[in-house]
């Protein structure tokens, strides 16, 4: 029996968590390391790891909690709160990079059919992703969260995500060139039909038991997970719609119940274990060298900008659209041009249906790390800028909030374990002195 895969787990997990953590201390988040780890070990560079189909599955499953995770995290009541101006600044903040991205693509790969149509789009849709976690890491530590434009990123952020699903639903139901554009219609409308079916039979059935349920709650994460997987399962198989959309939209469906805390917490343990970890290194696995060209370096180039002014340029209209300043509107902007872990999910996604062309792979990635390393530094120097010019009063907001609260709960389970270690050993201590007396 060959055991080589438990080999490669054990290199892509060491080496994700210690690039992870040399790139935390550089002010980014795990994820660039980890995807580092991937394009190092793998044929982009030394060629150790390649990208096995066990490597795969469990990238499939992590890809799939990711998105699960990231339902759960999305409060409902808080999108419908969001108000007219962040749901102005979130769809400009498609649509402009989604035009873009289009565009250029289709400079470098002209449409010959449909299908080179659908991969060209696919790069605008890749370009509609935010990832706010680095904007609101800086945000933090320049104690500028609270702000009207920091909760404008976040709420624009979360309607964003909405937005985004949107929009891969739509096209990753046309990757199969064999069906008419009026089935797929009608498979998208019975597929969100369907998912509103299940909300409400949660809503009205079984979200009141489990608020009800007080005891042994160790059940809920594993009855959870296989929800997850089931949606994700019917999404793709009976609707030709994404896993990973099931997968969100059941996130969503159990968010709003009183033990959503205690399931994502579960669900964050595993991935941070081992699904995360594997999911984006094998990113990075992905990611070879063979195509590298000028022609490549160029559309790596351009792509990279047309990222950042973008999200920039498209949010930033929004912004001004709902009558914030010119500071604040560049600031949202530069706050949204962050890409992250939600454009490498969709660009995953889109290389496995075919929606990706293989020479665009290796220029989405690099885009990634550069939009996520610049934009921190931006967004101080946006901040920096204005802080000697206006002050930007503080704000109370229940967005603010719930971000804070899930660093906070982690701290906290934290704490409670030292100190239940420590009884533990003072407890020893004097049943030792006990003794010898």
């Amino acid at each position: 029996m060959d055991v080589k895969y438990l080999l490669d787990i054990a290199i892509i997990l060491l080496s994700t968590k210690l690039l992870g953590l040399l790139t935390r201390r550089i002010q980014m988040p795990q994820v660039v390391g980890a995807l580092l780890a991937g394009l190092i070990l793998g044929p982009a560079c030394l060629g150790w790891i390649g990208e096995t189909s066990l490597i795969s599955s469990i990238a499939e499953i992590g890809v799939i909690v990711l998105m699960f995770n990231a339902g759960m995290e999305t409060d409902v009541q808080e999108l419908k709160k969001c108000g007219a101006a962040s749901t102005v600044i979130a769809v400009m903040g498609v649509i402009v990079p989604l035009l873009g991205g289009w565009a250029l693509a289709s400079v470098f790969h002209p449409a010959t059919d449909f299908m080179t149509m659908l991969q060209n789009i696919f790069v605008g849709v890749i370009l509609t992703a935010t990832s706010v976690s680095i904007s609101v890491e800086t945000l933090k530590e320049l104690g500028k969260l609270s702000t009207k434009s920091g909760n404008a990123i976040l709420g624009a952020a979360l309607i964003d995500d909405v937005l985004g699903i949107i929009a891969l639903t739509i096209i990753t139901s046309f990757a199969d060139p064999s069906v008419s554009i009026a089935v797929v219609g009608l498979k998208i409308l019975g597929f969100f039909v369907f998912c509103a079916c299940i909300a409400l039979l949660f809503y009205k059935v079984i979200t009141p038991w489990l608020n009800r349920y007080t005891k042994d709650l160790r059940r809920f994460p594993i009855l959870a997970f296989a929800f997850c997987l089931l949606m994700a399962y019917c999404s793709e198989r009976f609707f030709g719609v994404s896993d990973i959309t099931g997968a969100f939209v059941a996130g969503l469906i159990l968010s709003n119940n009183r033990h959503t805390t205690y399931m994502q917490a579960r669900f964050d343990a595993i991935s941070f274990m081992l699904l995360s970890p594997v999911f984006f290194a094998s990113v990075g696995l992905k990611v070879t060298a063979d195509h590298m060209n000028g022609t490549l370096v160029l559309f790596i180039v351009l792509l990279t900008l047309v990222a950042i002014v973008s999200k920039i340029i498209g949010c930033g209209l929004g912004a001004k659209l709902c009558r914030y300043t010119n500071l604040q509107a560049t600031k949202i902007g530069v706050g949204m041009v962050s890409r992250g872990e939600v454009a490498l999910i969709v660009a995953s996604k889109g290389a496995t249906l075919g929606l990706m062309v293989n020479e665009f792979f290796a220029p989405v990635i690099i885009m990634v790390v550069a939009t996520t390393i610049l934009t921190p530094i931006m967004l101080k120097m946006v901040y920096k800028y204005q802080a000697a010019r206006q002050s930007e009063p503080m704000m109370e907001s229940a967005l603010v909030e719930r971000f804070e609260e899930k660093g906070y709960l982690e701290h906290m389970t934290q704490e409670a374990l030292r100190r239940h270690e420590d009884m533990k050993e003072q407890i020893r201590q004097a049943e030792a002195k006990t003794k010898n007396k």
